[in-house]
């Protein structure tokens, strides 16, 4: 596998068996700043091999086809100037099931799996329910919840317009198009007037302004600003949303969001201020970290 620091000579007589080719690449990938350079390197080998990642391990000493060092060549390549694992084999595994990704989408994260778990518990008491999730992304969250709930009918909203055709397909591939409505627009722009849901969940943009030159590198230089920057205090789309929400929300509906793990407190603050809401609650992800913030609207009469 001829690459940097592996002569073009080598690659013409030796042997590049599964084994081999993971090897150097965990070790190529480690020194390129990844911080996960074993599941990178069995990730990107399983897709340049057209196989699963556990079928690697079956298959140690078998050599790679020349079509195939050739792909893991581009691929290693790419992902040590951090390009995402997830852009360069085009999909991101989430809630057990495949989401398509590409650059220019916000790549699903396990802790986005907290928001889904407590919507999950929320509509398990519910005989059946309309449920919103606004700032879809790659749709993986409506998605799972339909997957996982068949007595919810489901509304998703994107602003990008990109993002949205992503999230459709999303949709399509996981066979749900006649359960999860997909509309385009700024939160809750696009919904007719007299649309109510009983469960609302966000995963919005929030991470602070100052915090954005921290970021990981894959994430800071490739993933897009738009699904990450949420202002000076990252909790500006959060305050829309807390605000604007009752309008769509039905008496005892709830709000569920998505936020950084120091932001809980304010965001509790902001769901009291608002005056709308019963006392809000916090969920830990499976780090401890407060990820998900969520509040059941207060009865109109």
């Amino acid at each position: 596998m001829s690459s940097e620091g592996t002569p073009e000579t080598a690659d013409a007589i030796e042997v590049w068996t599964v084994k081999k080719v993971l090897d150097w690449t965990i070790g190529h990938l480690k020194q390129h700043g990844s911080e996960s350079p074993r599941l990178d390197a069995e990730i990107l080998l399983a897709h340049a091999r057209g196989c699963q990642r556990i079928q690697l391990y079956t298959q140690y000493d078998t050599p790679l086809e020349p079509e195939e060092r050739a792909t893991m060549r581009d691929l290693v390549r790419r992902r040590a100037t951090l390009e995402p694992v997830a852009y360069l084999v085009g999909f991101r595994e989430f809630f057990g099931l495949d989401f398509k990704v590409e650059p220019g989408v916000l790549i699903p994260r396990p802790d986005t799996e907290s928001l889904v778990v407590t919507a999950l518990e929320i509509l398990n008491g519910l005989p059946a329910a309309n449920v919103l999730d606004v700032c879809t992304g790659t749709g993986c969250v409506p998605v799972a919840i339909a997957a996982n709930c068949e007595t919810a009918t489901l509304t998703a909203i994107e602003l990008d317009d990109h993002v949205r055709q992503i999230a459709q397909r999303n949709i399509e591939k996981h066979k749900l198009s006649n359960r999860i409505l997909l509309l385009q627009g700024d939160l809750f722009s696009p919904l007719s007037s007299d649309a109510s849901f009983d469960v609302i969940t966000a995963n919005p943009p929030y991470v602070t302004d100052g915090e954005m030159d921290t970021l990981q590198p894959d994430v800071r230089l490739h993933e897009p600003q738009l699904a990450l920057r949420g202002g000076a205090d990252g909790l500006d789309i959060v305050r829309r949303l807390i605000t604007e929400s009752p309008s769509w929300l039905t008496d005892g509906g709830t709000l569920l969001l998505e936020i950084g793990d120091q932001q809980s407190g304010a965001v509790v603050q902001l769901f009291a201020d608002a005056d709308q809401y019963e006392p809000a609650q916090i969920v830990k992800d499976l780090g401890g970290h407060s990820r998900v913030v969520w509040a059941r609207k207060k009865p109109t009469s």
